[in-house]
């Protein structure tokens, strides 16, 4: 039985390429000091004494800024390539995480927030298509749970560095955050051999020429995405309020739950996209994961307020992400081509963007004006929808007579 356990484990890792590897090992150090944004909310409403509609509109911004920046950073990307945009996002965003920790004032740290996010979110595009062109058609999804595996066990260090670092002094967490972001510039400098991915174009048979905003089934693609992660983001924004002002936890096990998350992640998510991909439809394993991610929200009401249920809801959600998540991405990047990828890959990026606008917005407002047992019923309800969106959208794509669409990169491409 262990053998066979350490046999999957190989078999999943196996045929990913040297730079798939050492992208990962960049993102790994720059999201082990992922801190500032799970804990913005409470920074703001604890530390600086704002409300939680202030907080909420400080965490928008970060949207704000993240839509500006994944929009210039896919027009960079497909017009200069990845690698540039990549170090400099690393770099200028870094720098903006320790500017913004001095920032007290409402007003500046609303408008420290936008360029923060704005230089931090503008790595997306880059990064998307950076794993794409070092991964093959074959392993692409694996390729991209890779990266969010370092992310993951990033941000389990991060989440739980971070709870430990708030309970010290929450400034601490800005330093770290902007240190790890400028080391992972200079890993990548230092790792990865400089790339110029419009040398490789005959990497890719292309399944769509079309500008991205043009592709009608990717446009009601990004709409539903938005609408999950809208959900997907109450549990770095609002669901850390809900856990300290309602059930009283303190910041180390909040942040303990954002490292369950993580570690989740780090031990299953590959082991999962191994064993199922090319099973179904990516878009099946993507509906499955936003109606998983419902119950999450559901068990906040229908369960007891304890620290197992607590858990339950953390583990749920995760699932949901592992299963929706990776499966997302294959669904875009199969979409697009190589001369329009920083569009697809923007686009996306632009949708969770827009999410981390409407998250903390709607969520504050909810729970300030109904109450938290109304929000995530809220929640619950638009994941349900958005899972029945994927639905439709596979059966109309299936229609449209283009299965490729949809179906794993380990058979198309």
């Amino acid at each position: 039985m262990l053998s066979a356990t350490a046999s999957l484990y190989k078999n999943a890792f196996n045929g990913l390429s040297k730079n798939t590897w050492y992208l990962s090992v960049v993102m790994l150090v720059n999201r082990s000091g992922t801190m500032v944004i799970p804990f913005m909310t409470m920074y703001c409403t604890q530390q600086l004494h704002f409300s939680l509609p202030q907080a909420g509109i400080v965490m928008s911004l970060f949207g704000a800024g993240a839509i500006a920046g994944a929009y210039i950073g896919g027009i960079i990307t497909d017009k200069f390539g990845f690698y540039s945009q990549q170090f400099a996002s690393l770099l200028l965003g870094g720098v903006m995480f320790i500017v913004t920790g001095f920032l007290h004032t409402y007003l500046s740290l609303c408008i420290g927030t936008f360029i923060l996010s704005f230089f931090n979110e503008s790595f997306r595009p880059a990064n998307a298509t950076a794993i794409a062109y070092y991964s093959e058609p074959g392993n692409r999804t694996r390729s991209y749970s890779l990266n969010r595996l370092a992310i993951n066990l990033g941000w389990a260090v991060g989440g739980a560095l971070g709870g430990l670092l708030a309970s010290i002094d929450y400034h601490l967490l800005f330093w770290v955050d902007g240190s790890t972001n400028i080391i992972a510039a200079l890993l990548l400098f230092k790792l990865l051999p400089y790339a110029n991915s419009k040398d490789s174009v005959i990497k890719d048979r292309p399944l769509q020429k079309q500008p991205a905003y043009t592709d009608k089934f990717y446009v009601a693609f990004i709409i539903i995405t938005f609408f999950f992660a809208a959900c997907f983001f109450q549990m770095f924004t609002i669901q850390p309020v809900f856990f300290k002002t309602e059930w009283h936890y303190d910041e180390i096990f909040i942040g303990i739950l954002m490292a369950l998350n993580g570690l989740i992640i780090v031990f299953t998510e590959m082991i999962l996209v191994y064993s199922i991909e090319g099973k179904r439809p990516n878009t099946f394993f993507i509906r499955i994961g936003f109606f998983i991610s419902a119950i999450s929200f559901a068990s906040l009401n229908i369960l007891p307020a304890s620290r197992i249920t607590a858990c339950i809801s953390i583990i749920l959600i995760t699932i949901g992400e592992m299963l929706s998540m990776p499966f997302m991405s294959s669904f875009y990047i199969q979409r697009s081509a190589l001369h329009n990828r920083g569009q697809y890959a923007a686009l996306y990026a632009i949708a969770w963007s827009l999410a981390q606008i409407a998250a903390p917005l709607s969520g504050s407002r909810i729970a300030a004006s109904y109450s938290f047992t109304t929000l995530w019923w809220v929640l619950s309800i638009v994941c349900v929808f958005a899972s029945l969106g994927i639905l439709l959208l596979e059966q109309k794509i299936k229609a449209a007579g283009k299965p490729a669409a949809i179906t794993s990169s380990k058979t198309t491409l």
